[in-house]
């Protein structure tokens, strides 16, 4: 798709930033999906200006057809972007136009009419049993420097322990888990949600022998989770020893430290846990994104079968 410096006329890129602030702070949207909304909208103005033959402006979207809109995901399909980019590409660009057409500034109908790519059906890629506690396991981790050693096995228990985002617990501040006590997080998820989740003795005995080793004061000013010099932990550095591990265990390429927190929901619905509990435990706004375990477990139970039956 061509690039263009300037992307849309001044009356709406005032428009646009009006609705990028209200995802931050009315819809609580977390940063992540902002920064994704915007760069989705700023190639949509860019398509536009070559579509239109100039700038767009307010004025120019005021009607758009669901041909123009169609027209921008054949550009957007031609440039390499898959189903998933395409759908939420499509939701970002609907989600200013309904927010423009709330303030009588334009016709959000075009874009509604229009259907979204349809997406593939893909279940999420859980470790066994077995692989997850090799994972989480301090004695499997590779760090030369054990402290180092016992923080990666520590978050990483926390990840299957507790089902958490690896943004979640980076996150957690230097006080929290400092007791044997501490048997629950009080977590802020995403769009700003809080959530209540279980600490498993495990898990808390990971933390300590972390904090034990740690060469750094941990305090609530700081984060619990440290980097070698001291500041606070990367994701980056999280995934790339889940890589090491992967190689070293001989784990699939699906061994991601996301994947524990999927390995946490479809091993407790395994379990007989409740599916309306474990969307509580994952922060799930809807019940239907949870609902995906279900089919990660019918999946495993047909492979059993298949493999086990003696006339399958």
């Amino acid at each position: 798709m061509q690039e263009f410096l300037i992307a849309a006329k001044p009356d709406l890129q005032a428009a646009r930033q009006g609705w990028l602030k209200s995802l931050a702070g009315e819809r609580r949207l977390s940063a992540l999906t902002v920064d994704a909304y915007e760069r989705d909208t700023r190639q949509f103005l860019q398509f536009l200006t070559g579509h239109c033959g100039g700038p767009p402006g307010i004025s120019d979207i005021s009607d758009l057809r669901p041909a123009d809109l169609r027209a921008y995901l054949a550009a957007r399909r031609t440039d390499g972007a898959g189903p998933r980019t395409l759908g939420r590409g499509l939701a970002g660009v609907r989600s200013l136009l309904r927010f423009l057409e709330r303030q009588g500034l334009v016709n959000a109908a075009g874009s509604a009419a229009l259907r979204a790519p349809k997406q593939p059906k893909s279940l999420p890629k859980p470790l066994t049993a077995i692989d997850a506690r090799r994972v989480v396991s301090a004695g499997e981790q590779l760090a030369e420097e054990p402290w180092i050693a016992a923080r990666n096995a520590a978050v990483l228990t926390l990840l299957y322990g507790s089902g958490l985002r690896i943004s979640e617990a980076l996150n957690l501040s230097g006080t929290e888990l400092a007791s044997p006590s501490d048997t629950v997080l009080r977590i802020s998820g995403k769009g700003g949600k809080t959530r209540l989740v279980p600490v498993l003795p495990v898990a808390l005995q990971a933390v300590a022998e972390y904090r034990k080793l740690c060469p750094y004061h941990l305090d609530a000013e700081g984060a619990l989770f440290r980097g070698a010099r001291g500041g606070r932990l990367d994701p980056a550095i999280v995934q790339r020893e889940m890589r090491k591990m992967r190689s070293a265990l001989n784990l699939p390429d699906t061994a991601t430290p996301h994947a524990l927190r999927h390995s946490f929901a479809t091993h407790l619905l395994g379990r007989g846990g409740d599916l309306r509990t474990i969307q509580e435990l994952l922060g799930h706004a809807s019940l239907s994104t949870t609902q995906v375990y279900t089919g990660v477990d019918t999946a495993r139970l047909l492979e059993v079968y298949d493999a086990a039956h003696p006339r399958a």
